[in-house]
């Protein structure tokens, strides 16, 4: 809102206040300025001339030599190249010694030997955004009214000699979107009376209501619609003052009756339109919801499709106008029109939003309705345009306001604590103190009891609501640097991260720099992909979404892997086949069929391996991932964490996994084996369905890891002495796990048994059917002393016999 200051101090005194300091402190009362622009943008020396004479110029067909009466004494001789300079006209004339802006200087100077004394300015040579000119005075140079004075300085003329105040409101002070409001605001501030326009429209003729008549049937969209009637106009230009405000708030003036409808929208705040009576389907107007296809043709001249959902202002069943957005051009004033109906109502903010949105139609009227404006200035504001357009475009006003009101607005009653006000905002304010705050705001107040007051709030207030809404204004108006300091005190303790925050850190920086990509993905997705791999969901139901976007994610998920799945499919379409992701997050389930209350979250862990190990180099190929590379990247993170004793996989078929390539992975605790996750290549028929190549995935519950995850860090000395490593190659069945084999061992083996690991497996023809070999690396060291041959033979022996007892296992030949 760009607020005059010449305006302003209409309403309130700025004696003695600069507009530098006074948006200081409105800023600090809570309104910020976001800039404070002189209209004078260095002019001096520039007055009205009368143009006595002109004539072609003796050397240039262009220019024209002038006459120039200014109020000098004596007459100037000025050359002039504008198309429309013409005698008789008053223009504005910069003197010699005059600046300009742009840091121009006029000096006496001969064009084409003809000597000129001075310029014939236009308004973009003052200054003057020409665009906010009447269409008829963007072009050439600026013709002044006849009546204006000759010598008047063109600055106080043109009210350039003012400072414009640019409000930055945020969107509860819609009060400031008027000049009586920003007037309000100031005199609180400054502690100065507000002097409110006098309003007293002159009725002569019969009544208006046998002309006109007003109906609203949208009911919960126009809670009060009222109008005026008056006959007898005579459409012309605007008083140059009325120009002058309108400019320098930004709109462009078009004739006294345009012109006076938007003076007083940002006068009152209260936008207004009028319609040219004569054409109305006798006079009468009807609020009502558009209608499906409906066309209108606005004073913007586009033709705009309407519907039921947007307000509109139609007379004899056809649309003219889009209600508190733009009239229509059908019933626009024109330079013919002679009787008008003025039309001031309450349009609901909400339905004038919409309907704005949906057009992609913004205008300074459906600004101030979805801001919701002072309620009670309809029928004020009203009465204000309709003296003015008496005043200024002749006219007569017919007796009566033509209204329907569904409701009527009514002031707040509030009350305030002083004991309240007080603690919230850390003062000893008195009761007087408070009071004579809230009559600096306008808001009238009286004592309830000793510690209470009850405070009644003006309707152009509608931000305050509630006693902690007062409180701001008092805090507001006493002003924030003098309330007083409080220290902070109270025992503090130092932000950390809780352990499972730590926990997933840990994996994250883990996986991240082992080389797979983190990757977030939707928690909504389809019920047929929480079907595919339900391990972790067992018998428990989907979440369905009350208001899904699509039916593709109408459910919460219940595990990670199709998410992966979908992300992996997306990159390969883009020619990405080498894909190492992972992504932490929540699945979600219910056990109940129809949820009562919230459900449950479970955070995972999820990872996707597929396509190439590493491109190929010159003297290596390029080998595609398999099963151990994924189980490889779990058992370094739970190395890390320090449960690889406790992990085991177990050979499965998990649904959705392929049957021989699969495994369930267990966490053992004490004597519990628990369940936590799944291992393994995604199953053909869906890797065919989101064409893939082999992908291999993981999913693992993280709430186990929470709770059995140790922060403690151990360590054991640099061997002193010499370790003994045997290799051995036993024949088992196939079927028999290497896992179990290492098992045995080091149960077997005991304390001199320091690492174990498998290094090569072997099927063959010699080894008979359904038999594999399996090489195995043994490391024995002793911490007091260096091992002999003997103790290692013996306990050696012990776990050879052993795997041969448990699994009929032979050494290989």
């Amino acid at each position: 809102m760009k607020v005059s200051t010449e305006w302003l101090s209409q309403y309130v005194s700025l004696e003695g206040v600069n507009p530098e300091d006074l948006a200081e402190q409105i800023t600090r009362a809570g309104i910020e300025i976001d800039s404070v622009e002189s209209r004078n943008q260095g002019i001096t020396s520039v007055v009205v001339g009368y143009v006595k004479h002109k004539e072609k110029h003796p050397d240039a067909d262009k220019l024209n030599v002038c006459t120039i009466d200014a109020g000098q004494g004596e007459d100037l001789q000025i050359v002039c190249g504008a198309k429309n300079v013409d005698a008789g006209q008053k223009v504005p004339v910069a003197l010699v010694g005059a600046k300009l802006p742009g840091d121009l200087h006029i000096k006496k100077a001969k064009l084409r030997g003809v000597l000129s004394q001075g310029m014939i300015c236009s308004a973009k040579e003052l200054g003057i955004n020409d665009k906010l000119l009447p269409k008829e005075q963007q072009e050439g140079i600026l013709v002044l009214p006849e009546q204006t004075e000759i010598g008047t300085p063109i600055i106080d003329l043109l009210g350039l000699n003012d400072q414009i105040l640019d409000f930055d409101l945020t969107p509860n002070r819609s009060d400031c979107l008027s000049m009586i409001g920003a007037a309000y605001e100031v005199g609180a501030i400054l502690g100065r009376d507000v002097k409110l326009p006098e309003v007293n429209p002159v009725e002569g003729g019969d009544s208006a209501a046998s002309h006109i008549s007003v109906s609203i049937e949208a009911e919960e969209a126009c809670s009060h619609f009222s109008a005026r009637y008056i006959t007898g106009i005579k459409i012309g230009t605007s008083p140059l003052w009325l120009q002058n405000r309108l400019i320098a708030a930004g709109i462009r003036p078009i004739n006294n009756v345009v012109d006076i409808t938007n003076f007083v929208m940002l006068e009152y705040g209260q936008p207004l339109h009028a319609y040219d009576a004569d054409k109305l389907n006798n006079g009468a107007i009807e609020v009502r919801m558009g209608r499906e296809g409906e066309i209108l043709k606005t004073l913007d001249d586009q033709e705009r499709k309407l519907d039921e959902r947007m307000l509109v202002i139609a007379s004899g069943g056809k649309a003219v106008g889009l209600a508190g957005v733009m009239g229509g051009a059908d019933s626009e004033v024109t330079g013919e029109t002679v009787n008008i109906l003025l039309e001031s109502a309450r349009f609901d903010g909400g339905t004038v939003r919409k309907t704005s949105r949906r057009l992609g139609l913004r205008s300074e009227a459906s600004l101030r309705f979805e801001k919701e404006v002072d309620p009670a200035a309809v029928v004020p504001a009203l009465n204000r345009a309709a003296e003015l357009i008496v005043r200024y475009a002749h006219g007569m006003i017919h007796e009566g306001v033509v209204e329907q009101v569904v409701s009527q607005p009514e002031e707040q009653t509030l009350q305030l604590s002083l004991s309240k006000l007080n603690r919230y905002l850390g003062t000893e304010l008195s009761l007087l103190e408070v009071k004579i705050i809230f009559g600096r705001l306008q808001f009238p107040c009286g004592d309830v009891a000793q510690d209470l007051i009850e405070v009644r709030v003006p309707t152009r207030r509608g931000d305050i609501q509630r006693d902690v809404d007062l409180i701001e204004e008092v805090a507001r108006l006493y002003g924030y640097d003098n309330i007083p300091t409080t220290p902070i005190e109270g025992a503090t303790t130092p932000g950390a991260l809780t352990a499972p925050q730590r926990l997933r850190r840990t994996v994250r920086h883990l996986l991240v720099h082992g080389g797979y990509q983190e990757v977030i993905s939707y928690s909504f997705t389809h019920p047929d992909k929480n079907k595919r791999f339900p391990q972790l969901r067992g018998s428990h139901h989907d979440v369905a979404l009350a208001m899904p976007m699509s039916e593709e994610r109408s459910v919460l998920r219940t595990g990670i892997v199709s998410q992966l799945l979908e992300i992996a499919s997306y990159n390969r379409n883009r020619k990405q086949d080498n894909l190492a992701l992972f992504e932490i997050g929540m699945a979600f389930f219910s056990e109940e069929e129809k949820l009562t209350r919230q459900p449950n979250e479970v955070p995972l862990l999820g990872l996707l391996l597929t396509g190439k190990r590493q491109p190929a180099q010159w003297n290596t190929g390029s080998d595609r991932v398999d099963f151990f590379d994924i189980k490889g990247a779990l058992e370094g993170v739970f190395s890390y964490l320090g449960i690889q004793p406790s992990i085991t996989y177990k050979a499965d078929q998990p649904e959705g996994y392929h049957p021989g390539r699969s495994a369930s992975v267990y966490l053992t605790t004490g004597s519990r084996e628990l369940r936590i996750g799944t291992i393994g290549q995604i199953h053909p028929d869906i890797q065919r369905e989101a064409d893939l190549d082999e992908t291999y995935v993981a999913e693992i519950e993280l709430t186990p890891l929470y709770e059995h995850t140790t922060t403690q860090i151990t360590y054991s000395e640099l061997p002193r002495y010499p370790s003994v490593q045997r290799d051995i190659a036993v024949v088992v069945d196939d079927l028999i796990p290497a896992g179990d084999l290492i098992a045995s061992i080091r149960e077997t083996a005991g304390e001199l048994l320091t690492s174990v690991h498998v290094f090569d497996v072997f099927k063959g023809e010699r080894l008979g059917a359904d038999k594999k070999s399996v090489a195995i690396a043994l490391v024995y060291r002793h911490a007091e002393h260096t091992l002999t041959d003997e103790e290692v033979t013996a306990v050696h022996d012990t776990v050879l016999a052993q795997l041969a007892e448990r699994f009929g296992a032979e050494l290989r030949k």
